[in-house]
């Protein structure tokens, strides 16, 4: 008897759904955090808070996010990515609107301790749903998610000025986006790989110390975020103190820093591609230091602002592709790798900002960035080094 055989219908999206329900997780991630840094001020003058009091207040936020650090990946262990990183962004978006209806010191920081929590455990599930694209696709993409956040930042920053300019309260401001971002998980649930290796392991391990590669993984971030944060926090005041840029330009260097990192981002992944891993790190972290030296050495306008756009492209690939690398690893699941490297790099982006002041108090700005230039020489000499 002849049967006729139908073919059987997919029941699980392909690796292109699977790759832009990633993205718009990684966008909404990066639109919720925005959204909140737009605000800042805004916040700050309802509540009257000095500027001392205000950067201590912040602190709250990275207390929660290294708080997570040791959970996140035995939760993604022991859950899967896909139920964390679902209750995760929806978690941030909720916590987005509890900033917004702070309207005392107390409540303000009990909610920025829940946001820095929910940010950091959606970051290593939405990392470890990555790295499961990444490896259906068989070359590098996690850049181009982590380009998608960024690119999201330019977005929030935009609605941030717009909802500001027309006198819109934060609360409202949070309300909708926070809306929006719960749409967009409930529209990408039923899009994102189901399950990862390794996960639903009932002895998995609350936390994993890094092998020797992971740890030199874990440095390559180390370096780079503490580049990172000193673009974020201190681009502004380099720009003002030594530059000695009029008003109006005291925000190029950030606003360069931002657009060649995220525009590094889309392109990263092709680089990788075609010239190597190893290389593509070796060649960012030269561009960081030498965009560094640049400014140093020549603290004017335009060789400044060039020099900050170099930094941006150089930053722009290590910690993606770094985070890919970890996720790639034999000797434990991904999400325990990635919170394994996460919890090294995330020590430079918690800790690095701060020295930076400590030591320009002690000498000067210029000596602080060109002790930062030379962790751009250490990722090159690194990334020569790791098993990549």
């Amino acid at each position: 008897m002849l049967t006729l055989r139908l073919p059987a219908l997919e029941s699980r999206p392909p690796r292109q759904i699977y790759r832009a329900a990633v993205g718009v997780l990684f966008f909404l991630m990066g639109l919720t955090f925005a959204t909140w840094a737009s605000r800042i001020p805004t916040i700050q003058q309802q509540l009257g808070i000095s500027e001392a009091r205000l950067g201590l207040l912040l602190l709250a936020a990275p207390v929660g996010s290294l708080a997570s650090l040791p959970v996140a990946g035995w939760l993604v262990a022991r859950l899967g990515s896909r139920r964390v990183v679902l209750g995760g962004i929806v978690g941030y978006a909720l916590g987005l609107v509890a900033l917004g209806l702070a309207t005392s010191v107390v409540p303000l920081v009990a909610g920025l301790v829940l946001f820095g929590f929910v940010s950091n455990l959606s970051n290593i599930a939405v990392n470890t749903q990555a790295v499961g694209v990444e490896m259906l696709h068989r070359k590098s993409i996690m850049a181009s998610f982590h380009g998608l956040w960024s690119l999201a930042g330019f977005a929030g920053a935009a609605l941030g000025t717009f909802m500001i300019g027309n006198g819109v309260q934060p609360l409202a401001h949070f309300i909708l986006v926070g809306a929006v971002v719960v749409a967009g998980v409930v529209l990408s649930s039923t899009s994102i790989r189901p399950r990862d290796a390794g996960a639903g392991s009932a002895d998995a391990p609350l936390f994993v110390l890094p092998d020797k590669s992971l740890l030199l993984l874990g440095v390559l971030a180390f370096c780079s975020m503490i580049c990172e944060g000193a673009m974020f926090d201190w681009s502004g005041v380099y720009f003002r103190k030594v530059v000695h840029a009029e008003k109006a330009w005291i925000g190029a260097g950030y606003t360069a820093f931002m657009c060649t990192m995220a525009g590094g981002r889309f392109i990263a992944d092709w680089f990788a591609h075609r010239f190597g891993l190893r290389r593509t790190l070796e060649i960012s972290g030269l561009l960081t230091a030498a965009g560094l030296l640049l400014a140093v050495a020549l603290p004017a306008l335009p060789t400044a602002i060039l020099g900050f756009l170099l930094v941006g492209f150089g930053v722009s690939s290590v910690v993606p592709l770094v985070y890919g690398a970890a996720g790639r690893s034999t000797q434990m699941p991904p999400s325990l790798a990635l919170a394994a490297v996460s919890t090294v790099g995330f020590l430079g982006f918690l800790f690095g900002p701060p020295l930076i002041g400590i030591v320009a108090g002690f000498t000067s700005l210029r000596v602080s960035f060109s002790i930062i230039a030379m962790l751009g020489l250490c990722i090159a000499a690194l990334a020569s080094r790791a098993k990549l």
